[in-house]
């Protein structure tokens, strides 16, 4: 996890877009600085923001160590690849106002924002997003690129498969299963296990049909 060092190597925030901000603001409330911070970016919004430079991914430098706030898992998950073949390395970012439980360990490229709050026995994944005022119950287990947006509600011993993303204020009843990729929307309360590749809406949610 970042914290001020005094090294020369910088913290890299891949993605420059409203989730970049907050990280950066996650980052300066842990006690960084612009100097010690690179924003990466393919379209970069513009040369800096609140003194942080926008670089492009191949002005990169390999030194130093990045997370990636990109919100989408199967986006995050190839910048994420790119990023890594720059030779930067992953590391974690949790705001010091998200509450995590004594037991729970942050793997490398996940991303707690403010007021997050994450209960005994979780089990986190690389690159798994909580965002903020999201609450994961206990014994639940979100497994790598999962994305929980701000005030979705895990309950506990739920068990969330790659590259999940549960929207704004969705709800997911305790010890269900939801499929790899699924997209849970905003809003939605899950009441029972649903298989990959599913995007579910409502109150039950259910299979969303294109008309």
């Amino acid at each position: 996890m970042p914290r001020k060092t005094g090294s020369t190597a910088p913290m890299h925030v891949v993605g420059a877009g409203g989730l970049g901000r907050e990280t950066l603001d996650a980052l300066f409330a842990l006690g960084l600085d612009a100097s010690e911070l690179v924003l990466v970016d393919d379209h970069p919004p513009a040369a800096e923001l609140y003194g942080v430079p926008v670089r492009r991914p191949e002005e990169v430098i390999g030194v130093g160590h990045f997370v990636v706030a990109i919100g989408d898992p199967t986006v995050r998950r190839a910048v994420a690849g790119r990023v890594l073949r720059r030779g930067l390395l992953p590391t974690s970012v949790v705001h010091p106002r998200a509450t995590l439980a004594h037991d729970v360990t942050v793997p490398d490229g996940c991303l707690v924002l403010a007021n997050a709050f994450v209960s005994t026995n979780v089990r986190l994944a690389p690159h798994t997003q909580v965002h903020y005022n999201a609450t994961v119950g206990h014994d639940s287990v979100l497994e790598a690129f999962v994305t929980v947006l701000p005030g979705a509600n895990v309950a506990g011993n739920v068990v969330l498969r790659t590259g999940v993303t549960l929207g704004s204020n969705s709800c997911v009843l305790p010890g269900l299963e939801v499929g790899a990729r699924t997209l849970v929307g905003a809003g939605a309360v899950v009441t029972t296990h649903h298989p990959a590749d599913r995007v579910l809406v409502g109150v039950p949610a259910r299979p969303h049909v294109r008309s």
